[in-house]
């Protein structure tokens, strides 16, 4: 029997909700299949920044490290100035656990509404691959003579050789588990000393190593066109930093909405634990309301388990969902009709049938 331990980190808003009915699935899924769980909760985000001035501490960092899998809900609150939580929590546990890749998965669930006319499951079924550890992000930059009419910001884009390698041959490893297409995104015909070393080291890997994987280009602003219009021509798409972070949000919007979008945060090497959380926010508008839909939450449960290696629980996982959404269609947790609670339970007893 396995076992894995798991650092909960519920957060704000919505986010310890939505966690606790991904954790009722998970209880169920452990009395159904050979594994279990050993979990942590910690008290980490906005709430606690605000109480104690502190949002992740090299000792709590420390003890993350020893996790096999982390499982977030959502961190933020109004009160915490912009990039306080966002650079000394999220970042910084994508940098210190190396997670390089972000995997998002952009699926139209049968029963889901869409707001491309006519598009159907069988046309949208691709992942995004978006670097997760450099860009803009790596925080190299800064502002001289600020506050003054002279003021200048930098910020500066750093693209290795190491990070472009690693995780464009993840990206080819997994066209080579899916369907076999690859397609880099960047803008290679404006950034053309970054977009040089993503297009030649996309170009070399697959010569000398991927050639039963087929490929294709596409600048970023027509990737934005064609999720819309052509979905169909995706099925692993890989791309810097911050283009992955625009353009995943696009196709959360094309799959249904952020509701159903669903992550992970992936160090493939597993030297360090691997991140696992829905992307919608903290949503304090809607805290304690049982408003909240908790899909996108089990959804990201289903991606844990398969990186764990419980394929047939991620399985179970993801049969649930589509279910779900195929018998709810349009209606959405309201706190009186049905209530995040019932979503979850629902869930509870699909993972069974």
């Amino acid at each position: 029997m396995a076992d894995h331990r798991i650092a909960i980190l519920g957060g704000d808003g919505i986010g310890p909700e939505v966690v606790a009915e991904g954790l009722k699935v998970l209880d169920r899924l452990e009395a159904l299949e050979d594994f279990r769980t050993e979990r942590v909760d910690y008290d980490l985000g906005g709430r606690r920044y605000l109480e104690t001035g502190e949002v992740l501490d090299d000792e709590t960092l420390d003890e993350l490290r020893r996790f096999d899998a982390i499982y977030l809900g959502a961190v933020g609150t109004p009160d915490v100035p912009p990039g306080v939580i966002e650079r000394g929590l999220l970042l910084k546990l994508r940098f210190a656990f190396d997670q390089y890749v972000n995997h998002r998965p952009v699926k139209l669930y049968p029963g889901v509404t869409t707001p491309i006319a006519g598009l159907t499951p069988e046309r949208c079924d691709f992942v995004v691959i978006r670097e997760n550890t450099e860009s803009v992000y790596a925080g190299a930059g800064g502002r001289l003579y600020a506050g003054t009419d002279h003021e200048v910001a930098t910020q500066e884009s750093v693209n290795t050789y190491h990070g472009v390698e690693r995780v464009l041959r993840y990206s080819f490893e997994e066209a080579r588990r899916r369907r076999g297409h690859l397609t880099l995104v960047h803008k290679t015909n404006v950034l053309v000393h970054a977009g040089a070393l993503w297009m030649e080291t996309f170009e070399r890997l697959g010569d000398d190593e991927f050639a039963d994987v087929t490929r294709d280009y596409v600048h970023v602003d027509a990737a934005c066109l064609y999720f819309v219009t052509q979905p169909e021509r995706f099925d692993v798409v890989v791309t810097e930093n911050l283009f992955g972070d625009i353009i995943t949000d696009l196709g959360a919007a094309v799959q249904g909405g952020m509701g159903l979008a669903a992550s992970g945060n992936l160090d493939p090497t597993r030297r360090a634990p691997s991140m696992f959380e829905p992307v919608h926010g903290s949503a304090p508008d809607i805290a304690g309301t049982g408003r909240a839909d908790p899909v996108a939450a089990v959804m990201s449960l289903g991606q844990m388990l398969a990186f764990l290696g419980e394929d047939a629980a991620a399985a179970r996982v993801d049969a649930a969902v589509g279910a779900l959404l195929s018998e709810r269609g349009d209606e959405r947790p309201d706190g009186s009709a049905y209530s995040t609670g019932d979503v979850g339970d629902r869930l509870v007893e699909l993972v069974a049938s």
